[in-house]
C-alpha cells in the first residue's frame, strides 16, 4: 500500500522551512489574480513563517499541508483545514495553487485526499468552503467535486477597491462517500 497522503499526481506533506520561496510565489500569484491584496512581506518574513509552520504542533483538525507534484517533487500549492467544530461535526478548508500549476488536476486530487481524511478518519459530517463569487475556476472545481452552493454572502469581503460576494459551498460526508470511492 502506498501512503494515504500520496495520490496519482500529488503528495500532501508537512510544510518544511525550505518551502518559503514557493509560498512567497503563491502570495504573488494570489495578488495578481485579484484574490487578496496584502502588504508586501519580506523574504525573511516568509522564511520565518515556513519555519514556524514546520515546527507547529497540529491539533489534528486544523492544519496546513504542502501539495507536491509527484513528477517534479516541487510544491505546486497548499491545502488545509480550519475553523473545525468537532462537536457540531463541520470544518472549513482552503486550497491555493501556484499560477503555473492550475488546471492540471492537482487541486482536485489534493482536496479529495484532505476530505477523505477529515470525513473517514476524523469523522466530520460536513465540509464548507468560502469562494469569491467571481472565481469561476474555483466554483467549477468545487461543483465537479460534489460541493453544493448553500448561500451567498453579499458584499462580504473588500479587496481591490470594492466589495465582493462570497459563495458558501458545502459537502456532506455521505455525498463525498457516494462520489469518491475510498479505494482511490
Amino acid at each position: 500500500m502506498t501512503s494515504f497522503w500520496t495520490g496519482k499526481r500529488v503528495r500532501l506533506r508537512g510544510i518544511e522551512p525550505d518551502d518559503w520561496a514557493a509560498f512567497m510565489r503563491f502570495a504573488v500569484d494570489e495578488e495578481r489574480s485579484g484574490d487578496l491584496l496584502n502588504p508586501p512581506r519580506s523574504a525573511e518574513g516568509f522564511r520565518a513563517w515556513a519555519k514556524e509552520q514546520a515546527t507547529a504542533k497540529s491539533d489534528g483538525d486544523c492544519f496546513g499541508l504542502a501539495i507536491e507534484a509527484l513528477d517534479t517533487a516541487k510544491i505546486v500549492g497548499a491545502v488545509g483545514s480550519h475553523h473545525a467544530d468537532p462537536r457540531a461535526g463541520w470544518f472549513e478548508y482552503g486550497v491555493t495553487m501556484g499560477a503555473d500549476h492550475r488546471r492540471k488536476g492537482y487541486a482536485a486530487e489534493a482536496v479529495v485526499m484532505l476530505l477523505r481524511f477529515m470525513f473517514a478518519e476524523r469523522r466530520f459530517h460536513k465540509c464548507g468552503a468560502r469562494i469569491f463569487a467571481d472565481n469561476e475556476a474555483s466554483l467549477a472545481l468545487h461543483r465537479r467535486l460534489g460541493f453544493v452552493e448553500e448561500g451567498r454572502l453579499r458584499d462580504q469581503v473588500f479587496f481591490a477597491g470594492q466589495h465582493h460576494d462570497l459563495v458558501m459551498m458545502g459537502m456532506l460526508a455521505g455525498e463525498f462517500a457516494q462520489l469518491h470511492s475510498t479505494s482511490q
